[in-house]
Parts: C-alpha cells; structure tokens; sequence
C-alpha cells in the first residue's frame, strides 16, 4: 500500500510546537511502518520565524498542496491577520478534487478565512471562540468539543486537542492498535472523553487519592467485561460517592459512564480489526452485555455497524 501523502503549511511566527504535531504522530510510526509522507511546506519555500526565536528552512513550496491527499494547517500564529491569498486560493483548489483538510487549533480561522467551514460544523480554542463566531456567522461553531470532523474538514481545539485530532486521523485510516502504538510512545492517552481539556481542572494526579484513582482506572480496563456502578467503585478506592465523582471528573474530564463508554468502544474497535471473536463475543467481553447494545453504541459513535467496520479492516 503507498504511503499517505501529507502536507504540513508553516507560515513566519508558527509556535514549533504547533507544528511538530503532526510531524510526531504520522512522521515517526516506527521500524517498517511506512504508512505516511509528510512534507512540511509554506507559502513561499525558504526560511520562516520561529516563536521560539530559532529559524525554519522549508523546502517545499504550495505546490506540495497539490501532491498531498490530506493538507495539514497548524495553529495560525495571529487571528487578527489574514493568511496570504496565495494560502487561501490553493486549500480552497485543492479541496475541490478531494483533499482532506485538518484546521489545528487557531489553524480554524485559516479554512475559515478561506470559506471552506461555511455551513459547516467546527471547533477551535475555547479562548477564541466568542472572536471566531463572531467573525464567521456561517460556520457552525462548537466550542466543547476536542475534535469535529465534518466530511473532508476536520478541525481540533486548543494545543494538546491537536494531538488528540491527529490520534484520530490515524485511528480512521489505520485502527485503534496503531493509534494507540503512537499514543504510547507520545505517552497521552489514545483517546480523550470529555469537552476542550483547558477546563479540566486537574488533568494529572494531584493527591494520594488521585493516584488511587489512577489506579483504578488501569483496573477497570482490565476488567470491562464486570458491570461496574459509582457506589461499588467509590467503596473500592475507600471515596464517599460524591467524592469519587468529583475526582474520576478531575482526573479523566467526565462522568464514568462516558470513561467506561469510551474504552469499551476502543476495546470493541481493537477485538474487531484483530480477533475472529463474534460479534455477541466481543460484546461479552466489552462489557456492553447483548450484540443489540454493542450494535446501537457502536453505530452512533462511529456510524458504522461492528460487522461493517470489521470488514473495512479485512478489505485493507
């Protein structure tokens, strides 16, 4: 299979960061992994600003817009200023015939400034967002959310969201064991729950009890298949109810009904791309109990059946 042809577009006064992102989760897939290509590129080929005062040396012109089937835009250095022409025109030439374009972050108001989000759903930082929907009333805004995809436009929010959109470009075009491959090595989690992770207010383990719960957490992935319920947990980790829900909140960003869903669907993608275990198997092992809830969960997470999705993997 030919790699994914990729181009990243840095611009003078990108943050490197920003635009490392992409180049860490689809550049460096390991030994004999060749699942992609990546080209880093800008408006005009040369040497490019840095926010971190150190200077680029871009190689690649537009014209690797051209050569790429998914375009790439890390956050835009400033929303007040317009992208050059040049930019706008060829992502708008380019999404035409089919190429799938990725707005990272502040990366939003550049599809955006080209017309390309009209009518369409998006997300960006949380901080921009009243600015963002007040500059493009056409766009359906979402600021809750880490990630939005809409047909070939897919846009994230704030800084680390970046690499939670990249995880999930990866995880569509190559399953969840690859993406979580990747998600390891950059040791973040393979898939966040929750809304934009600035209003976590505590993201990592803070006390002793948050350690606990951690704890936990690597328990309950191991046993998906139990039912599990607030009072049986929080008696586990010696929490009254209430303060087991405000931790796990704390520590993961959401309810543990949307935690326990989330990994017993990652747990249901990896048993579909690579066990020959039956459906009603795999929901068994799941935790989601009949093939009838597997099936209903499964088709409004990802809008595909389980023996639907399992097939797209055996045809690659």
């Amino acid at each position: 299979m030919p790699a994914h042809r990729i181009a990243v577009v840095a611009f003078d006064g990108i943050t490197p960061f920003h635009l490392s992102v992409p180049c860490l989760v689809f550049g460096e897939l390991g030994p004999g992994k060749h699942l992609y290509e990546v080209r880093v590129c800008a408006a005009k080929a040369g040497t490019l600003g840095t926010t971190a005062g150190f200077d680029l040396q871009v190689a690649h012109g537009l014209e690797a817009l051209e050569w790429a089937q998914t375009v790439i835009v890390p956050s835009w250095h400033d929303p007040a200023e317009r992208p050059p022409q040049l930019l706008l025109d060829a992502l708008v030439r380019v999404h035409e015939r089919g190429v799938r374009l990725v707005g990272l972050c502040l990366g939003a108001y550049v599809l955006a400034e080209a017309g390309l989000l009209d009518g369409r759903a998006a997300t960006t930082h949380w901080a921009w967002a009243e600015d963002f929907a007040a500059r493009f009333p056409r766009v359906r805004l979402n600021a809750e959310v880490l990630y939005l995809e809409d047909g070939q436009l897919l846009t994230s929010a704030g800084t680390a969201a970046a690499i939670d959109c990249c995880l999930h470009l990866l995880r569509r075009q190559h399953g969840a064991e690859v993406a979580n491959g990747v998600a390891r090595r950059l040791v973040v989690p393979p898939h966040r729950q929750g809304g934009q992770a600035q209003f976590i207010e505590q993201p990592l383990p803070a006390s002793q009890r948050d350690d606990r719960l951690a704890g936990l957490l690597d328990w309950l992935r191991a046993n998906l298949h139990q039912p599990h319920g607030l009072d049986s947990l929080a008696q586990r980790t010696l929490l009254s109810r209430r303060s087991f829900t405000r931790h796990f909140r704390q520590l993961t960003g959401c309810t543990l009904g949307d935690w326990l869903l989330a990994e017993r669907l990652a747990l249901s993608q990896r048993l579909l791309e690579g066990s020959e275990h039956s459906i009603e198997a795999i929901a068994g092992l799941t935790g989601f109990g009949s093939p009838v809830s597997l099936r209903q969960h499964f088709g409004r997470a990802f809008g595909v059946s389980p023996s639907g999705y399992r097939q797209s993997f055996r045809g690659r």
